[in-house]
């Protein structure tokens, strides 16, 4: 059985296969309270969103085995998943990239170079923490 404390923490997915940029934001979601799941490839994070259905997903587009675009689209034409905020932190800045980002059902698109801090208030929109 899970601990109910344990269990009241939001959980994000976090899918992005640059190993410091993970670990970078990894550490930062888990300082402001939230559990974090990671995924270093499309089809993994796709595995991990379906099996654990988590709060909401932050999801880079350049990735192994399946690309960010897919792996959106996958989700947000399901059901049973298409209302898990999906938020593209990409490299990728240029405004066709964005749309299409859109077209596939992301709910918001950032580039990674953004400071830290309007990744984690977009988080707290969407959880409507704060």
């Amino acid at each position: 059985m899970v601990d109910k404390k344990e269990n009241s923490k939001k959980r994000i997915l976090v899918v992005d296969d640059e190993p410091d940029f993970l670990m970078a934001i990894k550490a930062m979601l888990e300082v402001n309270g939230f559990e974090v799941l990671a995924a270093t490839d499309g089809q993994e994070g796709l595995s991990v969103a379906r099996l654990e259905k988590p709060d909401l997903i932050v999801l880079d587009l350049m990735l192994p085995k399946m690309d960010g675009y897919k792996v959106c689209r996958f989700l947000k034409f399901d059901e049973k998943y298409r209302m898990i905020p999906i938020i593209m932190l990409t490299a990728r800045g240029q405004e066709d990239d964005k749309q299409l980002g859109k077209e596939m059902g992301a709910d918001f698109y950032i580039v990674k170079s953004e400071r830290p801090e309007i990744l984690l208030k977009k988080i707290n929109e969407f959880l409507k923490i704060g």
